[in-house]
Formats: structure tokens, sequence, C-alpha cells
């Protein structure tokens, strides 16, 4: 993305984190997490200053050498390259993908018969020069978002949602005024009114149904997380973050955020490039405020991994939603002979033509073949044996108990289409 975009957005100004280095080692930290692992409290609105006030209170050093850090200093995230056969001009990796939509809202209004609210979904790489990436899929340099930025008019998109269908649904927020009661207290939808707008409520009402609903998470184990105003990005007017509680990362984890960020970015991206992004809606000319929903894919993949992770007796499972399983459906013929791994395949290509995940296995027992789906996440087995050659018909096992039931296959399309969209019970 071109320096001048990024520079009218403020990421050249303000997309930092603040660094500290061993001046014995040379090691890079990122100072809050260094400060938040030993404490278990968010230090992300220290400045630097405060910084290293609280290093040195803590007694904080080098976790390799033992020697001391420098003065905490902000460090830009964001990777900068050089474009053209001179390289002469002078651009950056995107830091997120919510800028290319800024910058091409105004032809994508146009195309979409200029009107509003207006949704535009994006889903592709960023890249961050993270001071110390680790925890697995947790922080990357490299990672998948999925944004969905919705422009509207301030003054209307509040009646624009349907806010008494969600209205008596709990929330579980943890408010930054309430963070040492507890991680997080359920609020009714419509008691967050007094402190958040009814478009802002709407949107968390939808994305805790996501998690709950679609991805299966345990409802304990997530929550909103408000941010405070020196907590949140320099863009944003409202910021929960939306946290996960991960085994494997110690704790309540982003995965993905909902932002009010006003017209801030159009405002900018208008000021930088000298080009007018109001909008006239009867009349009426305004620039639109943007809500962002971000996701972090990778993040979500990761949780997904950690939650619904089971062991259970020597079987070891991963039970994801049928929908969301990589592989939907797995087809094994008891043994490789006799005509049952033909009929097999058969039943396998079907399946597959019918738009069903498949995976066929014929090799090693039907009891290791059932227990590589359950480590898969692979919800449904289809048996087929020496009956199913006589009878047409197979086995359906599931795979959280392992029960199994029997059925003709002209009605094994239908019947694994309604378990996997819920819509039959096994």
């Amino acid at each position: 993305m071109p320096a001048s975009a990024l520079k009218a957005s403020g990421h050249v100004a303000h997309f930092t984190d603040v660094l500290v280095e061993c001046t014995k080692c040379r090691t890079s930290y990122r100072a809050d997490t260094l400060i938040e692992e030993k404490t278990g409290k968010s230090a992300e609105d220290l400045t630097p200053e405060e910084t290293d006030a609280k290093l040195a209170e803590l007694g904080l050093k080098c976790s390799r050498c033992s020697g001391p850090f420098s003065k905490a200093t902000p460090f830009n995230m964001m990777f900068p390259v050089s474009l053209g056969t001179r390289q002469d001009e002078p651009a950056y990796l995107r830091p997120e993908t919510a800028q290319g939509v800024y910058l091409n809202f105004s032809r994508e209004f146009d195309l979409l018969r200029k009107k509003l609210p207006l949704g535009l979904a994006i889903i592709g790489r960023a890249y961050r020069n993270e001071i110390a990436p680790r925890q697995v899929l947790y922080r990357l340099r490299e990672l998948i978002q999925a944004e969905l930025q919705i422009f509207f008019d301030p003054e209307k998109f509040d009646d624009e949602v349907d806010f008494a269908m969600v209205e008596g649904c709990e929330l579980n927020v943890s408010l930054v005024d309430e963070r040492e009661k507890s991680s997080f207290r359920k609020i009714k939808a419509g008691e967050l009114l007094g402190k958040l707008p009814k478009f802002y409520v709407y949107h968390m009402v939808k994305i805790q149904k996501f998690y709950i609903a679609e991805m299966q998470i345990p409802d304990v184990k997530f929550r909103f997380r408000e941010k405070s105003e020196k907590e949140r990005a320099f863009y944003n007017r409202l910021h929960f973050d939306i946290e996960v509680d991960m085994e494997s990362l110690g704790g309540f984890k982003e995965v993905a955020g909902i932002h009010y960020r006003g017209d801030y970015d159009l405002s900018c991206h208008q000021k930088g490039s000298a080009r007018n992004l109001e909008v006239n809606i009867d009349g009426r000319k305004f620039i639109p405020h943007v809500l962002e929903l971000s996701f972090g894919v990778d993040r979500n993949v990761w949780a997904a991994l950690d939650l619904l992770y089971a062991k259970e007796g020597e079987r070891s499972i991963l039970k994801f939603p049928a929908k969301l399983a990589p592989v939907q459906v797995g087809v094994f013929p008891l043994m490789a002979k006799d005509g049952m791994d033909k009929k097999a395949k058969e039943i396998a290509q079907a399946l597959r033509d019918s738009g069903f995940r498949v995976f066929y296995d014929e090799g090693g027992s039907i009891g290791r073949r059932y227990a590589r789906m359950d480590e898969a996440g692979t919800p449904y087995c289809v048996t087929v044996d020496y009956d199913s050659l006589q009878n047409n018909d197979v086995t359906i096992r599931e795979r959280d108990g392992a029960r199994q039931i029997r059925i003709g296959v002209d009605s094994l399309a239908t019947k694994l289409s309604g378990l996997i969209k819920g819509k039959e019970t096994f």
C-alpha cells in the first residue's frame, strides 16, 4: 500500500507498540506483555515513561541473560518496502485489510446505488512486524483478517437496526470500571443503551451468537472486554475486544474486535487525497461513519482447536460443529475386498457430488479409521459392510457418543444434510 495512504490514515505516526531491549544481549521485548505476564493486568494504556517506571517497580529483567532493559520507546510495526523499477516509491505491507476498503469506498458507493448503510467485507493477509511473535497462531507477522466495514448515517443507523429483536439478549461483558471485580458479568442488551448506541449493541449480540451458536464456544469462555480511552486504537471512538478463554494461552485472549471508528478514516483519506468523500443522501451532505467488525482468522482457528479438543479415555476428539468440520463425512469399506471397497467409493463420490466434504479410507482396522476421524474432528462416518451389498444400506457412526444407526443408501445424503444443518437429531 502506498506510503501516502498510510500517512493519511495515521498508521505511519501511530501504529506502534512499546519496545524495550536488553542492554546486554539485545533481545527485544514488547513491554506491555512483560508487565501483563508478571501482574496479570493489562498494560496497554501505559506511556513509555510509565512503562519504564513499572518495569523498575516490578524488578523485571531480561529472561535470557538477566540484563537490564533500555528505555521504553514506541516501535512502528509496519514493514516498509520500495516500489517501482528504481525502487523510489515508498510503500508498506498493509498492516490491516481495512484500509483497502476505505480507499475504494467512493467507487463502491457509486456501484451499489448510493445507499446507506453499506457493508463491505474483505478477507486477506495483513503484515505486522511484531516485536515478539509467539504463542503459535496467536501473534504472527503474517496473519489473515476477515473484516466487515459498515458505512452508515450516524443520525439514522440506530433506527435501521431491529433492536427490539435483541433487547432481551444477555451479553458477557467486562467493563473498564468493573475489571477488578470479575472476568465479566451478564448484561442485557437493553441495559447497555445508556453507555453504547443501539447499532453497536445490536452487532455485539450478533457477534456473540456467532461464537456461541455457530462456533460452539462455551458461554463461560467468551466475553467482550471494553478498552479504555488510552488503551483503544487511535482511530476508535468505541472499542470492545472479543476474547476467548483458552487454556493453551493462559486465559482470555483477543480473537476479534468491534470498533466504532466514526468518520475518522474517510475524513483522513479525503484530506490526504484532496478528493471529496462526502455522500449526498436526501439532500444532506456528510461523511459516513464506520462500524468495523474485525476477526483474526488464525486466532479463531486456534480457539477452536483449544476449546473443542477433548480426551475421553483412550479417545482423542476434536468436537468441531458439523458445519465447520474440515471433513464432514468419512466413508469406509469394512474391508477392501469382495466389492465393499467399490461400493464405498461410489458412495463417497456421490456424497462429494452432493456437496459434502468427504474423506475415503480403507487402510487399517475399522476401529483405527474411526479413531483417526475422531482426531480430525469428522462428525460422521459411513461404513459399507457385507449387509450393505445385499440390502443397499450402510452404518452411520456419530463422533461424540460413538453411536450408530443403519440407513438406506438412497436416504443417506438427506439424513447427513439434516444432521449437519442441525435440523435432525441422531
